[in-house]
């Protein structure tokens, strides 16, 4: 039966099925399409993939410009309020910037001040006029109250602004000179005419003790604070014009009955010579040329005005003479300061309009260490830059530079600047920094390697076998509280080229010898 059954069975595969099969109609033949790379590319080795995606480019615009993109654009996420400083570094968004127009219009933080922190060569300065320059464009008058480098020069003339110089033989500042609070105090009536008229007073005051401090090292004692005071409110009822040094000293010498009286020298004149013997011979260092010369004993050179920008250029003074140079920079701010009062004073009652001003205090860390006083100076400012109605941009190198000061007070006071900064803006620092600058403004932990990342030196370029431009430069971090902090990269415009060359004196080669070599002519008679 197996047999029967194999010999019944068909061959499926013999000639009539395939006869069958080859009477039906040919396949269409399959379309052949080009194969595509996936989103990261071909796989494998040296097909190209990538195992990084770059971004999409962002651009902004308003909702009428991009109205008919709608809706596929987004909301930014960097400000658009203020200077516009550059572009963010991971999206390339704009990014718009400064204390002012962040506290004044974007309500964004609540004191109108930042703080610069950054290795040198990275660009802090450079920061701080692209913020003056926009200001300026806003009408906001910038006032560098002692460019130390000078590093704000061309900005300021560049805006048709004044440029004061000062420093030994070069100008000079007199600090009893009221500068425009007389001129507004007869514009003004009743409380506020008195109130000018004493804020003047006030100033030069303080002014006067602090040069004795600088000269003596050490404050003046209460009675010889209550003698100037005298002094002064003597000199200016019997003194016609402007003041100087040298007057006031002569009311000390010749002791009229008001400042006897506050002397206590209980009608004796050798009690009173006695008494004010040590002020007279500190007066008469300041006025005879001592250690800081005549700078602040002669009129004034060069009046400050309060409807211009403003820079008093004091790189004459060699960083050696740290005496001379802390009282020129006390001089300057309470001359500074002094002229913001009037212009508010003035505006209050309606005789001029309104104007902010933007004060700069570059290279902090040298004011601080300059002499005593200018820590408590420092900190008076930024505790009141709000109520004056100024903006204000500090700029130091590192933390340790605050904290080097030698006092605990001093130190605590000087970090206290970065923590009621109403913004922190930081360029590349040092790892070593990290816990200092942590300690006063929250930094995650990928926020301080990007800082630390831009410290990193250059790499050596081997087509000139020179070094090539750092990591760091124009890239900066702005911090607000506690806010991840906004990567920027500050790019320039070519008209702002001329005025942000701080290296102007290595341009030409240094040469050897005299600048151009006279033949001797010859002696009569020499062979």
């Amino acid at each position: 039966m197996s047999g029967r059954r194999a010999a019944t069975t068909k061959d499926t595969t013999g000639p009539d099925l395939r006869r069958r099969k080859s009477t039906k109609a040919p396949a269409a033949p399959e379309e052949i399409r080009p194969q595509r790379p996936p989103m990261r590319g071909w796989l494998g080795r040296g097909r190209g993939t990538s195992s990084y995606v770059q971004a999409a480019d962002e651009w902004r615009g308003t909702t009428v410009q991009v109205c008919g993109l709608w809706p596929f654009s987004i909301g930014a996420g960097t400000p658009m309020v203020g200077v516009p400083i550059g572009r963010h570094i991971h999206t390339g968004a704009t990014l718009c910037c400064d204390p002012i127009s962040w506290f004044q219009r974007a309500k964004l933080i609540s004191n109108p001040s930042a703080f610069v922190l950054g290795k040198p060569g990275l660009g802090k300065s450079t920061l701080i006029r692209r913020m003056a320059l926009g200001l300026a464009g806003y009408g906001v008058m910038p006032l560098v109250l002692g460019d130390l480098k000078p590093d704000y020069v061309d900005l300021i003339e560049a805006l048709g602004g004044q440029v004061i110089t000062l420093g030994r033989g070069r100008g000079y500042l007199n600090v009893l000179d009221p500068g425009e609070a007389t001129a507004a105090a007869a514009r003004l009536s009743g409380t506020a005419r008195q109130q000018v008229l004493a804020d003047a007073h006030g100033r030069r005051h303080t002014m006067v003790a602090a040069l004795l401090t600088i000269m003596r090292s050490a404050p003046p004692t209460d009675r010889e604070e209550t003698i100037l005071d005298r002094a002064l409110k003597v000199l200016d009822e019997r003194h016609p014009g402007v003041p100087v040094l040298g007057d006031l000293l002569r009311v000390v010498q010749e002791g009229p009955d008001e400042v006897r009286a506050v002397a206590l020298d209980r009608g004796d004149d050798t009690r009173y010579r006695a008494i004010t013997e040590n002020l007279e011979a500190s007066l008469i260092g300041l006025v005879g040329g001592g250690r800081l010369g005549e700078t602040f004993s002669r009129p004034t050179t060069n009046p400050m005005k309060r409807d211009a920008p403003v820079v008093y250029d004091v790189s004459a003074i060699d960083d050696s003479e740290m005496d001379l140079q802390a009282a020129t920079l006390l001089a300057c701010w309470s001359a500074g300061f002094g002229t913001v009062n009037v212009a508010n004073a003035l505006a209050d009652a309606g005789l001029e309009p309104r104007r902010h001003y933007f004060v700069i205090l570059d290279e902090l860390w040298r004011a601080l260490r300059a002499g005593r006083g200018m820590v408590d100076r420092v900190d008076a400012l930024t505790r009141l830059n709000r109520q004056r109605g100024v903006g204000m941009a500090m700029i130091s190198h590192t933390m340790s530079d605050l904290l080097a000061l030698p006092t605990e007070e001093d130190r605590m006071k000087a970090r206290g600047f970065v923590e009621r900064s109403g913004m922190v803006i930081c360029g590349g620092l040092p790892s070593a920094e990290m816990p200092q600058l942590t300690a006063a403004v929250p930094f995650s932990r990928a926020e301080q390697e990007l800082l630390v990342g831009w410290q990193d030196p250059p790499a050596w370029d081997p087509a000139t076998g020179r070094e090539a431009e750092p990591p760091g430069r124009g890239k900066f971090l702005v911090k607000v509280g506690g806010r991840p902090g906004i990567p920027v990269s500050v790019q320039l415009t070519a008209a702002e080229a001329s005025i942000n060359d701080t290296n102007k004196l290595w341009h030409d080669r240094s040469r050897i010898g005299s600048a151009a070599a006279q033949p001797v002519p010859a002696q009569e008679g020499a062979l």
